[in-house]
């Protein structure tokens, strides 16, 4: 009786095996804000043997995000996600919190499933230590470029991305003394400078490479508040109104010069 049962689980392992289709570990990059697409890698004409599971972090519980082509619509960010045709995964405007590894499986009956694919979603988001009322000139800002992943440390010490602060045209600010650049940890890289005038409406780019290849990048662009525009046309209008009243005092001082000394002549002639 145990020989058999022996076979019969062998079996069910053979078949297991027979109808999987196990599909390497795929690395999907983007920066927030972007809709992206995570693909099953095997386009079928209908959803109903589709599942998609989630997992933010190694040791968090997986979470099921579509099952049988369904979406469960308890998850909070339910109204950003959605199936393609071929099935494929597709999520609207990504932020920090989409990152994570998904796991889609296609299933030929209940038991068995054809396509295993895992795919990690890593989303690169940069930020500002200062709210856009404090961007102003003269102040000091810092910028935050940080790569939110399911496993940070395995994905920069095994694959040998980082990431790298350069300007609108592609240039590395690193050599460049205007700016501090330091490295938290792993994933995250700041960049603090003081402003000047002439950083209003500067872009920065932060830009994560692998061996020199540019797998996303993710910009910040500075904008000076109204009130420091206002406050520096003010400024000007203080000067030239303090120009204007000190030439004008000083004709007038000319003027009753001239006049004393006209009047100094014509009594000068009378006696």
């Amino acid at each position: 009786m145990a020989d058999k049962i022996h076979i019969c689980l062998l079996g069910q392992i053979i078949l297991s095996l027979l109808f999987t289709d196990v599909t390497a570990d795929i690395n999907v990059f983007t920066s927030s804000g972007e809709n992206v697409i995570l693909s099953c890698n095997n386009p079928v004409p209908q959803c109903n043997s589709t599942t998609w599971m989630y997992k933010q972090y190694s040791r968090s519980t997986a979470v099921d995000l579509f099952i049988g082509g369904i979406k469960m619509i308890y998850i909070d960010r339910s109204e950003r996600l959605s199936l393609t045709s071929d099935c494929s995964f597709n999520i609207y405007k990504t932020t920090q919190d989409d990152r994570g590894l998904y796991i889609c499986q296609q299933y030929v009956n209940k038991y068995h499933y054809r396509t295993y694919a895992r795919v990690y979603l890593h989303v690169l988001h940069v930020f500002s230590s200062a709210t856009q009322t404090e961007i102003r000139a003269h102040t000091s800002v810092t910028l935050y470029c940080q790569l939110y992943t399911y496993d940070c440390n395995n994905l920069v010490q095994v694959n040998g991305f980082q990431l790298v602060w350069v300007n609108r045209s592609g240039f590395e600010l690193q050599t460049n003394s205007r700016y501090q650049i330091k490295s938290q940890h792993s994933c995250l890289v700041t960049l603090t400078t003081t402003l000047m005038n002439e950083d209003n409406n500067t872009e920065f780019r932060c830009v994560l490479k692998m061996r020199n290849d540019t797998k996303t990048r993710a910009s910040y662009t500075l904008k000076f508040t109204d009130s420091s525009v206002t406050e520096t046309t003010s400024t000007s209008n203080r000067l030239e109104s303090v120009n204007s009243s000190e030439s004008g005092a000083s004709f007038i001082r000319v003027i009753l010069l001239l006049m004393c000394q006209c009047l100094l002549l014509l009594l000068s002639f009378f006696f």
